[in-house]
């Protein structure tokens, strides 16, 4: 009953704040877990740079790749500088294989995950998912392929994608499409955080480097203020494209407990800052830790 009345109280805040979202919170050492709604399929943006970077770490540590390898990235002055990253570059940079990683998972580059897309294609990430038996993980595109109307006019974007999904997951804008786009679950994303952090089928050197580089995010701005503290590490990484606000992170306690953290959201608002949305999203996350934690 407990649970119950918490996961109705979560679905009526995050729809009062014009959220649809799944969550879900796992014991990593007992399994047992708290959800909501775990089973809703969403594009998950920069999340799959982390299959991407467990996909690269696995061809470095058999031999197919060099970690040390330069390889040169140039500019492409006819592309829209993103935010942060190697993208706003403006003359040509030559980078390490195992720096492209960094990048792409720490700092969430589009142009370090795509010059990784180069070398290990989405069709072989998608296929070091599967040998790991991670299902519920679609990856079909690099990161250049969310690009266009998400970074033209962000209000008409918003627009777009709000209003315009089919019954059959279709949508006009190529990267929310669900037969189309990069997708997974909560559900999906929670047991590949449980593989990096009790590895059974990814090598452990492999999840040891992608948990540390998860622990060197720098975008921490939904769950990490709830979940960052002297009594505890986090490491998280976060995906948003246009009306779409994921997380998905491990907190460790001091006293050993760990827990997988995931949240997926949609909003209805038209809008690309909404911090009110964000500090609801780490809230009713920590409620849903706190809550298993304590039962």
């Amino acid at each position: 009953m407990r649970d119950r009345g918490l996961i109705a109280d979560c679905r009526e805040r995050l729809a009062e704040a014009g959220l649809s979202g799944s969550f879900l919170v796992r014991d990593l050492g007992t399994g047992q877990e708290i959800a909501v709604d775990t089973d809703v399929t969403y594009p998950i943006a920069s999340l799959v740079k982390v299959p991407l970077a467990i996909a690269v770490l696995e061809a470095i540590r058999a031999g197919r790749l060099d970690g040390g390898r330069m390889l040169e990235l140039v500019p492409d002055p006819g592309t829209p500088p993103p935010p942060i990253g190697i993208g706003r570059f403006r003359h040509p940079a030559r980078i390490a294989i195992e720096d492209l990683i960094y990048l792409a998972v720490a700092i969430s580059d589009n142009a370090a995950a795509d010059a990784l897309f180069g070398l290990v294609p989405p069709s072989e990430v998608d296929r070091t998912l599967a040998e790991a038996g991670i299902g519920g993980i679609a990856v079909r595109h690099p990161m250049r392929d969310l690009l266009g109307v998400s970074g033209s006019e962000p209000g008409l974007a918003h627009t777009l994608a709000m209003g315009a999904r089919t019954p059959g997951g279709g949508h006009p804008l190529a990267h929310l499409d669900l037969t189309r786009a990069n997708t997974g679950t909560a559900r999906a994303l929670a047991d590949l955080l449980q593989e990096l952090w009790r590895p059974t089928a990814i090598h452990p050197q492999v999840a040891a480097r992608v948990r540390a580089l998860m622990g060197d995010g720098v975008l921490q701005r939904r769950l990490g203020p709830d979940f960052i503290s002297d009594a505890t590490s986090w490491a998280s990484k976060s995906g948003t494209l246009l009306n779409l606000r994921h997380d998905a992170g491990v907190v460790e306690h001091e006293d050993g407990e760990t827990y997988a953290v995931v949240a997926m959201t949609e909003s209805k608002v038209p809008a690309v800052a909404q911090p009110a949305v964000d500090a609801l999203i780490g809230r009713i996350a920590r409620a849903l830790h706190d809550h298993l934690r304590e039962h």
